[in-house]
């Protein structure tokens, strides 16, 4: 295996799952082009896409492929068996997909994506774990891995099943740490017990550490030091061992700038700093505020249609906020949808949620948002 540190200069990886958006919804290519050029002058190196992540692929063939040579960056994106992905072909016919999108040729790092206990084994029916191997061994991707959203007895089993994985994606951030229901820490430790190097999802766990509930703000702001909610965040991640990089879901010119300001030149979090942490994580469990990232997994089969992340993400911002202010954006990310009253406790947006959340019971606690 290559010496990963020769692929990535800086720690910070660009990851393209929630770019800038224009008035009509699509990716603002123009934007991005312009987040791609600084990224790449500071030095960063990792860009991360999905076969699942709506004009992405298409969009980072614009705004970057066309307009840089092939072997100044590293590109991944990945795989994934969705409830409509009912058989081998349609598995596989993703990799040939993304490559015609992105037009990349190659793929430096390819993921088996979204590996939870719902799903994994359909990954070994349809021998995927083979075929990345195959393309591996035919050039088209030089590193495959895995993205992971489950247990770290799953995680144990797939490491030792599957030896020769490259790397494993994981979901790290200082909320989730010691989280049940996430496991952060073990399951880094269990990479680290493999030799596996990691790279890191929803550092700041898909917006809410970049904007935390109040009682972490007040801890962060009494340090007086002008750094920003996300740098701690990153730098939190970017202090652990074995990281190879370290995604951040940047959604506009002003968040690059501010993720590059303390990622170009990083320095791990001090004694001091640490502790701090350790305080704004105890707030966060004194918090009730649903720990949503927004990936929007439960929404592809709903059969109601209910735009859950929107509706949690109401609820979360509901403190501090006039009632009036509330009740309104409820109707509005509800306007066109189903509302948290019409679920039918189908139980399959639970089944997708990578968070383990229990969604039936905090979409019955939102319920409330419609009186």
């Amino acid at each position: 295996m290559d010496n990963y540190s020769t692929h990535n200069k800086m720690k910070l990886g660009f990851g393209l799952m929630r770019l800038p958006k224009l008035e009509d919804e699509t990716i603002d290519v123009e934007q991005t082009a312009q987040m791609v050029d600084l990224f790449l002058e500071a030095g960063g190196t990792y860009f991360d896409t999905a076969f699942a992540y709506p004009g992405s692929e298409e969009a980072i063939r614009k705004a970057l492929i066309d307009r840089y040579p092939r072997e100044s960056y590293t590109l991944a994106t990945k795989l994934i068996c969705t409830d409509s992905v009912n058989d081998e072909e349609t598995a596989k016919k993703e990799f040939e997909t993304s490559l015609e999108r992105t037009n990349a040729g190659y793929f430096d790092y390819y993921l088996l994506h979204a590996i939870q206990r719902s799903n994994y084994e359909k990954y070994d029916r349809f021998h995927l774990w083979d075929y990345v191997k195959e393309l591996k061994e035919k050039g088209l991707i030089r590193h495959y891995g895995f993205s992971f959203h489950a247990d770290p007895e799953l995680l144990e089993e797939l490491l030792t099943k599957h030896p020769d994985v490259d790397f494993v994606q994981l979901q790290i951030n200082y909320a989730d740490w010691e989280n049940p229901g996430v496991k952060s820490r073990q399951n880094l430790e269990i990479c680290k017990a493999h030799n596996k190097p990691v790279v890191v999802m929803e550092p700041v766990k898909g917006g809410i550490l970049a904007d935390p509930p109040a009682a972490v703000k007040e801890i962060f702001d009494a340090e007086n030091n002008g750094l920003s909610y996300p740098s701690w965040a990153l730098r939190f991640v970017g202090s652990q061992e074995n990281i190879l990089a370290i995604l951040s879901g940047m959604s506009n010119l002003d968040q690059m700038k501010d993720n590059l300001s303390f990622m170009k030149d990083f320095k791990p979090l001090d004694e001091h700093e640490q502790e701090v942490i350790r305080k704004a994580q105890e707030a966060l469990n004194e918090e009730k505020d649903i720990a949503c990232t927004g990936c929007r997994y439960c929404t592809k089969g709903c059969p109601m249609d209910i735009p859950i992340p929107d509706i949690f993400t109401v609820e979360n911002r509901k403190k501090g906020s006039p009632e009036f202010r509330t009740k309104r954006e409820y109707m509005i990310v509800t306007q066109d949808h189903g509302k948290a009253s019409d679920c039918i406790q189908c139980g399959q947006c639970e089944a997708a949620c990578p968070q383990h959340l229990p969604i039936i019971s905090l979409l019955e606690k939102c319920r409330e948002l419609e009186n």
